[in-house]
């Protein structure tokens, strides 16, 4: 029996299917367990060939990814990566309500066996398949909270000037961690949010519209120059840097120098300049994520005084990052994701306060 991991590969095209089979085993570190043509096909090979990774198309006659992603999760979880050719706001909807609903990732497909970027999108694939292999499955458990659009009636005002702030790091499963989170909080909450979530171009405004649908708080895709408001979220958007420069009012700056830790947006930017604006008035929280993103910046934001939030292993689907901080900077709270929410309003209450 092979050591390597098996995938078991989804996609209505069978010139694609192929494609997608020779681009996973292409490196020698997957195999390929079977292939399915439609979502009801997938969940039966699912069941009978108990793959260790599924690449699951998106977009299916029948049954389409989205609902055969649900009922794998339901009845079989295990890491999915998936694979979508859309280009437009639907599609980049369609590939964060997966994300919402357990997949490990995305990847854009090839356009064909020929085409120029195969060797780009292969790697993008396996690399996504090495990460999906690490997942963990218990973190998938805990339910996605909702909230009815338009619950806002109960938010404050917004100050002049926010004096304190939340800085947010999240990476692979943080959109799904996020739905958790953001709605949590309080639609009165006496803080800026700032949001990282690495994410390429394109989906990040997607993902602040739906966050922003979820909750009291407004949710919003950062602009350059934008004031600060108290009890708003600002999300980075896809391939740039954000920070928080201080004037009569904290303001954000977006710029594209280079990626950090092989990512932009980075989170470590972004909690330096909260360290530096709000000082001891702040939280940083680093959820679920890939790598060690926010360990640095979490590290400045408690030499500045502020608070620590880092999210426990067991509901973590990769507990990369928040084990990096907790290794660099310690923790006031590790929370489990359900827990998150309100560690942070706690913490916030007592933030610039001698700990």
């Amino acid at each position: 029996m092979s050591s390597k991991p098996s995938v078991l590969v989804v996609d209505d095209s069978a010139l694609m299917r192929r494609v997608i089979a020779e681009l996973v085993t292409e490196s020698e570190e997957f195999t390929v367990a079977g292939v399915a043509r439609t979502g009801r096909e997938a969940i039966a090979q699912v069941q009978a060939l108990n793959p260790d990774l599924v690449t699951l198309d998106i977009e299916m006659p029948e049954m389409d990814g989205l609902q055969a992603l649900a009922q794998i999760m339901r009845d079989a979880p295990r890491p999915v990566v998936m694979l979508s050719g859309a280009e437009t706001m639907d599609g980049r909807d369609a590939a964060l309500r997966a994300l919402e609903l357990g997949a490990v990732d995305f990847v854009r497909k090839p356009s064909g066996p020929i085409s120029l970027d195969l060797a780009v999108v292969g790697e993008r694939l396996r690399g996504a398949l090495r990460t999906a292999a690490q997942a963990n499955l218990r973190g998938l458990q805990t339910p996605v909270r909702r909230h009815a659009p338009g619950r806002r009636g109960a938010a404050r005002p917004a100050a002049p000037r926010p004096t304190r702030a939340v800085a947010i790091a999240a990476s692979t499963g943080g959109p799904r961690a996020l739905t958790q989170v953001l709605p949590g909080l309080p639609g009165a909450l006496d803080a800026a949010v700032f949001v990282v979530q690495h994410m390429p171009p394109g989906f990040t405004r997607s993902l602040a519209q739906r966050l922003d649908a979820m909750g009291p708080l407004p949710v919003l895709e950062a602009e350059a120059g934008q004031l600060v408001k108290s009890g708003h979220v600002y999300v980075a958007p896809g391939g740039m840097h954000m920070r928080v420069a201080d004037d009569v009012q904290p303001v954000i700056v977006l710029d594209q120098t280079p990626p950090v830790w092989g990512v932009r947006p980075a989170a470590d930017p972004l909690f330096r300049s909260v360290a530096a604006v709000f000082g001891a008035r702040c939280v940083g929280v680093v959820l679920t994520g890939m790598g060690r993103d926010g360990a640095d910046g979490l590290r400045a934001i408690r030499d500045a005084g502020g608070r620590r939030v880092v999210q426990d292993r067991d509901t973590s689907i990769i507990y990369g990052m928040p084990h990096a901080a907790l290794e660099a900077a310690g923790a006031d709270r590790v929370a489990p994701l359900a827990s998150v929410a309100a560690a942070i309003v706690a913490l916030l209450a007592t933030a610039g306060e001698p700990a």
